[in-house]
């Protein structure tokens, strides 16, 4: 494969690139070519292209087009919304998403999200800062993990690796997935499937891990919010589009739901005067929960082990298809 041209599109600073081209061989025929380039720039360098890793980049059908030559268009990211799969499929050209590679930055950001809310910690250390020394807690308004009901909806390699933490916190973990686990799986991992209704009825927290299709759009919606207790809160560091926003806000603002932690918006970056962010029980990042310096070697390995494959002559693993 040492032979074989491969082009990096991209978002990202430069020093991000190295890491993630350090998982390739010194020799290799590597090219970044950064989304701040024009189009035809960007087609220039993927026009002889045999392989194509992408990163928050959401490359033109023109682009893709140019891309005659690729044997296989391989996402850095677990996501793959924003890149036109049907087109890469007319073309002949598969896709694949990272393979998990961000899937343990993900999982602990979740359990990161679940335990600022239950313990109030964004408020409380607010308090501690002003002066308010334990005004915002009564004894009966943080709660712990321990024997909770964690409802995981996805659970491919982040949902299960959500599900590893949580159990280490004594929590019981149920699951919805496209297509359940068998019976001796499910008894391995220590985890019950149940239908979609029935874990928004009956779970304590409930943390979402779906790619954004059209079956997932608008998933949480305000008939699935009103099924939860008033006492759950909701997690989601997937897609914003999942969770209909305008019902979560309605289902916050109204006391429906207890919290929810959010890294995903529908509309990203978040504008400023979105209820919310006003709102206390609500914690929010920036899209970055899978963002952190041990995933980009993770990711270029992956990368290079699916190019690899495919120059032996081998299927590539994760291929995404349009749905």
């Amino acid at each position: 494969m040492i032979h074989s041209k491969i082009v990096f599109l991209h978002g990202l600073q430069e020093n991000l690139v190295k890491l993630v081209f350090s998982a390739f061989a010194e020799n290799q025929n590597l090219t970044a070519i950064s989304t701040k380039a024009s189009e035809s720039e960007q087609i220039k360098a993927l026009h002889d292209a045999d392989f194509i890793m992408i990163y928050r980049a959401n490359p033109s059908p023109e682009i893709l087009k140019s891309a005659a030559k690729a044997r296989l268009v391989q996402l850095l990211s677990a996501g793959y919304d924003g890149l036109n799969l049907q087109l890469l499929e007319e073309l002949g050209i598969p896709c694949a998403n990272n393979g998990g590679a961000n899937s343990c930055a993900v999982a602990d950001q979740t359990v990161l999200s679940i335990l600022a809310l239950y313990r109030r910690f964004i408020p409380v250390d607010h308090d501690v800062r002003t002066g308010a020394w334990n005004a915002g807690i009564d004894g009966l308004n943080t709660f712990e993990l321990a024997g909770k009901r964690v409802g995981i909806i996805g659970f491919g390699s982040i949902g299960q690796q959500v599900a590893r933490r949580v159990q280490a916190f004594d929590a019981h973990v149920f699951y919805f997935n496209r297509t359940p686990l068998s019976h001796a799986l499910e008894t391995q991992l220590d985890v019950r499937y149940l239908e979609l209704d029935a874990l928004f009825k009956t779970c304590d927290v409930i943390s979402l891990h779906v790619p954004l299709t059209q079956q997932t759009h608008h998933l949480v919606n305000a008939t699935r919010l009103n099924l939860m207790k008033s006492t759950a809160i909701l997690i989601n560091t997937s897609r914003g589009a999942v969770i209909d926003e305008a019902a979560l806000i309605q289902a916050l603002m109204n006391k429906q739901i207890a919290g929810a932690g959010l890294d995903v918006f529908e509309k990203e970056p978040v504008d400023a005067s979105n209820p919310l962010l006003s709102m206390q029980h609500v914690v929010a990042s920036p899209h970055s929960a899978g963002t952190t310096s041990d995933t980009w070697i993770r990711r270029g390995s992956f990368a290079r082990q699916n190019f690899e494959r495919v120059a032996e002559g081998h299927a590539p693993l994760c291929v995404i298809h349009a749905s």
